[in-house]
């Protein structure tokens, strides 16, 4: 048996959406209702929350999230500044504004991240995985926000990565309250943080058993044919196919090729070493059902509520519980109804993040909108249409089961100049001059979904760096990501997010830090101090997919706003460890700037380790690491995601 014990450090991190935070608690002049604009993820969570606390009435309270300029998660919190605009608008019946700075957004919204991983893999002789042993110790800040200490949870799940294991899995968290920001869910919560420790320690398996990394993941990775599949912890995941998307991310990264080039390059004396990078990744996503929530005492459900509703002129309108900040939901839900009822999209309106027209919802985060707001979306059309066609049926004479639906339009079989065009339908059901007894008036339909399972987005990052040795800089050759959300409704969208999961995961892996002196003052508290990559930092990016759809639900769709987060930062720092192993070096930890990969030399060459000019096929220790890219530039292509915004 081979056995590992690898500890990590997630150093905290600043979510520096584009835009801080903004808060307007306007009271009407008559009623007591107060309507409240708020820069937040979660107006309809909100609304519950403030009036719960302030002991308002909640169908007097009104709140409107607009265009928030980003979210990454730190605008999911109910924060004080909302519930104390609100008490001063109330007690002085005046509008009350706060608008935060830069530095109070670093210092008084969330920090994400936060944890101290310590994490033990036994193998057998093959290289397969036997059990797995994890110790957290997560860094709360010193008070909880809205679901603080659930991130290092949600983690639990995943710290098996996407690798078969038996039921010798044993995961324990202690989280400890420190004189710090508190920390919250930040684009992946406890996801990132659960992959970038497995996947290190892997790699750290491969190097102490002689084994190429990526073939050590292929003799774990979970069977095809055995989805769906009952993990140790009582969750099913739906689907997958790992060892597909892996083999994709070799071809395009061209692993073998670099491997070859590594024999070549990194020789003894060379100062430029190349190393690659290795990451595959598990993301449960869609937080449901509602039941699975409770178990984790969450306070809220994991379901969620659209409307359908198609006015006279057969224009229609979406009622969305989402509360989109730069995710696209426009876009999607208009073509996911254009595709059910056969109109164009430019005659689809889809209305959110105002409580007084979506009066239900549990809005967006952790990748949930599209496996759980899009499908209860498609779900409210099927119901529109089977509406239609009972009126289609009785106008035309016909049995309702005779009747197909297509281009929207219904068409008697055997009979096709027995048609009838959604617009007509609509129109009628308005005038209700002929409709089956019984039936309401109006073609509108409301679904609340709560799907069965989590969703299961799989993928493998494969990241090329080329390590100089007398600087400590890292310059990232290449990334390539194939990641498997199911069907992908806007695939244009797709890449927008995995692109700027990718940055951000990178960011983590070589550039930001929240640091903190030694009397509790945070020392990043701007952009002068916190180091946010640019464009000019960041490679260009390959990206592939494969298509796995999810079987729990009619769209076969899963989550991709965390993807690129989850799968980037362990591919940059196994890369980096590859590099630098014929060195000795058996871990970097991050951010992997500069002077952190040359102290990680030294400290090697010093006794850290024997070096040894192996071409850096055994990849080492994995920890974290800090280092400035200085790629050849690229698109720094940060679409917004379910925590997300702009950056």
């Amino acid at each position: 048996a081979h056995t590992v014990r690898e500890r990590y450090v997630q150093q905290r991190l600043l979510p520096m959406a584009m835009e801080a935070r903004a808060i307007a608690a306007v009271p009407q002049p008559f009623g007591g209702d107060m309507t409240l604009y708020s820069a937040t993820q979660i107006p309809h969570i909100l609304k519950v929350m403030t009036a719960i606390t302030l002991g308002l009435a909640e169908h007097q309270v009104r709140v409107v999230a607009p265009a928030v300029g980003g979210g990454f998660g730190s605008k999911l919190n109910v924060y004080a500044e909302e519930l104390l605009c609100m008490a001063l608008a109330v007690k002085h019946g005046v509008p009350v504004r706060w608008n935060e700075t830069r530095s109070e957004n670093a210092q008084a919204t969330i920090h994400g991240r936060g944890q101290i991983q310590n994490i033990e893999l036994a193998a057998d002789e093959n290289g397969k995985l036997t059990a797995v042993r994890v110790r957290l110790i997560g860094d709360m800040g010193a008070y909880l926000q809205l679901v603080t200490p659930g991130v290092p949870l949600l983690g639990g799940f995943l710290y098996a990565g996407v690798y078969e294991l038996p039921a010798a899995y044993d995961f324990e968290c202690t989280s400890v309250f420190t004189t710090m920001t508190p920390t919250d869910a930040y684009r992946g919560a406890g996801r990132p943080e659960a992959t970038y420790a497995i996947e290190r320690a892997m790699d750290t398996l491969a190097s102490d058993m002689g084994i190429d990394p990526l073939e050590l993941r292929r003799r774990n990775f979970i069977p095809k044919a055995a989805y769906p599949y009952t993990a140790w912890s009582g969750l099913v995941y739906d689907s997958g196919d790992h060892d597909l998307a892996a083999t994709e991310a070799a071809r395009l990264a061209d692993y073998e090729g670099v491997r070859a080039r590594q024999q070549t390059q990194n020789v003894e004396g060379a100062t430029k070493r190349l190393g690659i990078g290795v990451s595959s990744y598990f993301e449960m996503c869609g937080l449901a059902p509602s039941r699975v929530l409770a178990s984790l005492n969450y306070s809220a459900g994991g379901w969620e509520t659209a409307t359908v509703r198609v006015l006279p002129t057969c224009k229609v309108q979406v009622v969305t519980g989402t509360a989109p900040h730069g995710q696209g939901h426009e876009t999607s839900w208009s073509m996911i109804v254009a595709d059910k009822l056969g109109i164009s999209p430019d005659d689809i309106d889809v209305l959110h993040s105002d409580t007084a027209i979506a009066p239900m919802g549990l809005d967006t985060y952790g990748s949930r909108s599209l496996p759980v707001g899009g499908v209860a979306v498609a779900m409210a059309c099927d119901k529109v249409i089977d509406k239609a066609k009972q009126i289609a049926a009785h106008q035309l004479e016909a049995n309702a089961d005779d009747l197909d639906f297509s281009g929207g339009a219904f068409t008697v079989q055997g009979s096709p100049d027995k048609t009838l065009p959604l617009a007509a339908i609509a129109f009628g059901a308005f005038t209700a001059h002929n409709l089956p007894d019984g039936l309401e008036p109006n073609l509108e339909a409301q679904v609340t979904y709560d799907p069965p399972n989590f969703s299961w987005p799989f993928g493998t990052h494969i990241c090329v760096v080329e390590v100089d040795t007398e600087t400590g800089a890292v310059d990232v050759l290449q990334y390539v990501a194939v990641d498997d959300c199911g069907v992908q409704i806007n695939p244009l969208i797709v890449e927008g997010q995995v692109h700027g999961g990718i940055i951000q995961g990178l960011a983590q892996a070589l550039f930001e830090e929240a640091v903190y002196d030694s009397e509790g003052n945070l020392k990043t508290s701007t952009l002068a101090e916190y180091l946010v990559p640019a464009a000019s930092d960041v490679p260009s990016l390959t990206l592939g997919h494969t298509e796995t759809p999810s079987p729990t639900n009619q769209l076969g769709v899963k989550g991709v706003g965390e993807a690129g987060t989850i799968g980037a930062a362990p591919a940059v720092i196994n890369a980096i460890v590859d590099a630098l192993s014929g060195l000795g070096v058996r871990d970097v930890p991050m951010p992997a700037s500069p002077l952190t990969v040359w102290k990680a030399i030294h400290a090697a060459g010093d006794g850290g380790g024997a070096p040894s000019d192996t071409a850096g096929t055994d990849v080492g220790d994995h920890s974290g690491v800090t280092a400035r890219t200085t790629t050849g530039g690229g698109d720094e292509s940060t679409s917004n995601d379910e925590e997300g915004g702009d950056r």
